[in-house]
């Protein structure tokens, strides 16, 4: 049995503490930035290089997905590719202070297809990685997760419990930023992460830093 955890929402000040952590990382936020980079101006799966990309991308992350040899069948870039092509909508954009239930309803779709999407003769795509899949295509309106968050945070590792890691996404990062308005009205979502000292990354990201430190490292 599954013994869940309640965090107490992040504050700005709270935050500092992951914030200092991951920016003493050094190169912390490569992978990413070799995405958003080498997918410019949009991520689409439906191409090849950008499928090889997000591989790339979730092994960086510590997803472990082995890297076909010449010859062998690629179950990852077929795998990827049918879900994409199979998606009955694009996957939005909405950042994630504003993610209606509706929205999340349809990430947590998107999602329970990913991670049972097989990516090799015996392994399926799994939930850790379609999380930071989903955050590498939309990192402004996904909030990733790993293991321990979703099983301590979450109480699970399906769609449902996606679905309810997004909500408590939002729900935090509306609270950040009816705090920092309080302070500064001039700083809004776009301007958020800059004020925590994490600018080069999303709202979305910091809040996973944030679960991190506090479940996974805890």
């Amino acid at each position: 049995m599954i013994t869940t955890v309640t965090l107490p929402p992040p504050t700005i000040d709270s935050l500092a503490r992951s914030v200092a952590a991951f920016n003493a990382i050094p190169n912390v936020d490569r992978a990413e930035l070799r995405f958003a980079t080498e997918t410019a101006p949009a991520a689409d799966l439906g191409r090849a290089d950008h499928r090889a990309e997000l591989l790339r991308f979730l092994n960086a992350w510590g997803c472990r997905i082995r890297v076909p040899r010449a010859g062998e069948p690629d179950f990852f870039d077929a795998g990827i590719g049918a879900w994409w092509a199979q998606l009955r909508h694009p996957l939005p954009r909405t950042p994630l202070h504003r993610l209606g239930d509706s929205t999340i309803a349809r990430l947590a779709t998107a999602f329970e297809a990913l991670r049972t999407t097989r990516i090799a003769a015996t392994r399926t795509l799994g939930s850790t990685a379609a999380a930071k899949a989903l955050y590498a295509m939309r990192p402004d309106t996904v909030m990733p997760w790993d293991a321990a968050i979703a099983e301590r945070l979450d109480g699970g590792r399906d769609g449902a419990a996606f679905a309810r890691h997004l909500a408590l996404g939002r729900q935090w990062a509306i609270g950040l930023l009816t705090e920092v308005a309080a302070r500064d009205p001039r700083i809004g979502a776009r301007r958020l992460p800059a004020y925590l000292g994490r600018g080069s990354v999303s709202l979305a990201k910091i809040l996973d830093e944030y679960a991190y430190l506090m479940i996974t490292r805890a």
